[in-house]
């Protein structure tokens, strides 16, 4: 009874659901003899059985399933892992659109995305507070965000004290009397008159009641913290200045990622509100310290902003160009199949073969990822179509041992009767869909007509293995997808790729 549900199964695979598949496995095996009387050409070193390559024989026969045994060939048995990899007809390849290419050693860009708060840049930026303490008589600007004039008058100050001063000042120029002018003009400046204003005085020969206070460069007000009538004193700040023709651009990154960020550094923004518009920077200053609560680290970012445009409090989407990292081995991102445990290839061999590779991948960058561990430059991968090839491919036990589902107990069961089929040894079936909804590990997917099952098109939820990695996916996303029923009884996916 085993051995006929196993023949039916394998039947039924072959027909329908892994048509793609075993059309391929089995047209070498259909030739097996045709292959044999040929040996003169082309060296046959043993041959195996189509769905477990562990099972060598050294003639021709009948694997533990009934199917013809498949042989391997001098030329194709290059290394251990190439035995077991799956052949494709050229015709295949090109109707799947199959496409490769090489792992290259290049320098990987290194962008850091993050998001940017618009501050006052401090270093044209003055803070205005009187000498001594007064009365103010006229305000001249009365609004923030008004743009004045070096030079420009702010405020004129009434103060008993600065009155005296140029009191004093007055009566020793009339006395003639050397230190005590000095001193007298001394007293002066350090109450806030300049030296022209001085020079006013002296040349008036009367006190000005009023002294006027003058905008010390051009800017916005940013800061005005008087009325006309107020009393004001030395430690409260009048009024602050901000020269926005430059400005400041705050933003944080993640301590992973610090490194990379250097002073001198490029740096992009976009604001939501503008799409299309690019302003260009430079990273000024990477400050020291490691935010404790968010694990950030700040860097402020310098733009040039001749029309004003850009002003304090905005935010925008910012890119930092920093080095690149130099000789690292990459692919394309689209040839990398991650399951949720490992990551993995389709090598492209010679002669219409393919393998899978585990590998170690690293840092993604543009359309590229780094591997660190796993392949070699100039090794040929699958960009395209790679998914088919896996999914048919996972049969192959090299594939099912690095999908962790491979049990070393297969090769026995094979070949008794009187066990029920495990759930490692259900069908896989294929199907393609349009993600709707993501919860948990529930997707709602509406999926295409799935013809190993007799499904048509339906839309519905599905239960997600646990190793299966959903975090690249969103909704509307196209999703390739194995399923295999559970003994429960609902289906779950096994395997999902964006497409």
């Amino acid at each position: 009874m085993r051995k006929t549900y196993m023949i039916a199964a394998a039947a039924l695979m072959i027909g329908g659901g892994l048509g793609f598949g075993m059309a391929q496995w089995t047209a070498p095996a259909n030739e097996s003899n045709a292959a044999s009387t040929k040996s003169d050409k082309r060296e046959i070193l043993y041959w195996v059985a189509p769905m477990d390559p562990n099972f060598k024989r050294d003639e021709p026969g009948k694997s533990p399933m009934g199917m013809d045994l498949v042989p391997v060939y001098a030329d194709e048995a290059q290394g251990g892992d190439n035995a077991s990899a799956l052949r494709i007809n050229a015709s295949v390849v090109n109707n799947l659109g199959v496409r490769t290419a090489s792992a290259t050693v290049a320098n990987l860009p290194r962008e850091v995305e993050t998001v940017g708060f618009v501050a006052m840049d401090e270093n044209k930026t003055a803070h205005v507070h009187v000498r001594t303490a007064g009365w103010v008589e006229k305000l001249h600007r009365k609004a923030i965000g008004e743009q004045v004039k070096k030079g420009e008058l702010i405020f004129e100050l009434y103060s008993p004290e600065l009155v005296n001063a140029q009191t004093e000042y007055l009566q020793a120029l009339r006395l003639k009397q050397e230190g005590l002018i000095r001193a007298s003009k001394e007293r002066l400046m350090a109450l806030g008159m300049t030296t022209g204003q001085i020079a006013d005085l002296k040349k008036s020969g009367s006190v000005d009641r009023l002294i006027e206070v003058r905008a010390p460069q051009d800017g916005m007000i940013a800061e005005l913290s008087i009325g006309e009538g107020m009393y004001v004193q030395p430690a409260k700040t009048v009024f602050s200045l901000t020269d926005l023709s430059t400005i400041w651009v705050m933003v944080d990154v993640f301590e992973g990622q610090s490194d990379w960020v250097k002073e001198g550094d490029m740096a992009v923004m976009q604001l939501p509100f503008l799409p299309g518009e690019n302003w260009e920077g430079t990273v000024d200053y990477v400050y020291p310290m490691v935010d404790a609560k968010s694990r950030t680290v700040r860097a402020r970012l310098v733009f040039p902003n001749p029309d004003g445009r850009l002003k304090p409090n905005m935010y925008g989407e910012v890119s930092i160009k920093a080095a690149p990292e130099e000789n690292v081995l990459t692919i394309p991102r689209e040839a990398l199949i991650r399951t949720g445990k490992t990551d993995r290839v389709i090598l492209s061999l010679a002669q219409g073969r393919f393998r899978p590779a585990e590998v170690v991948a690293g840092r993604e960058s543009g359309d590229r990822v780094a591997i660190l561990r796993g392949l070699e430059a100039g090794e040929e991968v699958v960009t395209s179509g790679q998914f088919l090839i896996d999914s048919e491919a996972s049969i192959n036990a090299s594939f099912l041992r690095m999908l962790d589902e491979y049990d070393e107990t297969r090769t026995t069961s094979m070949q008794h009767e009187g066990h029920d089929m495990g759930p490692a040894e259900m069908p896989v079936h294929h199907g393609m869909g349009t993600v709707n909804a993501i919860s948990g590990k529930t997707v709602n997917l509406s999926h295409d007509p799935i013809e190993s099952l007799g499904w048509p098109t339906m839309t519905m939820d599905m239960q997600v293995a646990p190793d299966v990695d959903l975090s690249m996916f969103e909704a509307g996303d196209r999703m390739h997808f194995q399923i295999r029923k559970t003994p429960e009884g609902p289906f779950v996916i096994i395997m999902a790729m964006k497409m």
